[in-house]
């Protein structure tokens, strides 16, 4: 009868511990995808200009974190408009942040030496910061605010010049 008994709370036990195992198993392969309204996820990272940035300590108000690659043509695409869009919002406390998911470091370096980028870059070859945030695809681009919400997230290439675009910003500035 003990044995029984003890046979059964084994098998219970097993059952738990099955349970629980394919669970944190099944947790492990569900990609994370950010949102807005989400809180970003932290990161750290040393600019090309020797600047260390985190999603909480950006120097702004707004923070447009933006992944690319130089062998993206709608990334290439998408440069001289964040450029401007830099320019015309630097002064208010907005901050252009690119991280490159680049993994040849000469490639790199030269694509930026022949073309000129006006706001911070960085390179994460791992591409570590990218999928916290759920991003496979570039460009994509997270408006982070100083409260480390996300406030928008842009899948693709973006005229960032477009009247619309400024004025989603200037509203996200008011707020």
């Amino acid at each position: 009868m003990a044995s029984v008994k003890t046979e059964n709370v084994l098998r219970g036990l097993i059952v738990i511990c099955l349970a629980v195992l394919v669970w944190v198993v099944a947790g492990t392969f569900r990609e994370r995808v950010v949102v807005a309204g989400d809180k970003a996820p932290d990161f750290s990272i040393v600019t090309d200009s020797g600047h260390t940035i985190t999603r909480s300590n950006f120097g702004g108000k707004l923070l447009v974190l933006n992944f690319w690659a130089t062998w993206c043509p709608p990334c290439i695409e998408e440069i001289p408009s964040l450029n401007e869009f830099q320019k015309r919002f630097a002064a208010d406390g907005v901050v252009v942040l690119g991280v490159s998911v680049d993994q040849n470091p000469r490639a790199y370096q030269n694509f930026l030496s022949r073309v000129n980028v006006a706001f911070l870059t960085a390179r994460d070859p791992e591409a570590k910061i990218s999928t916290e945030y759920g991003t496979f695809k570039y460009p994509e681009t997270y408006i982070i605010n100083r409260d480390g919400r996300v406030v928008e997230k842009i899948i693709g290439a973006t005229n960032w010049t477009d009247e619309a675009m400024m004025t989603r910003v200037k509203a996200l500035l008011a707020s």
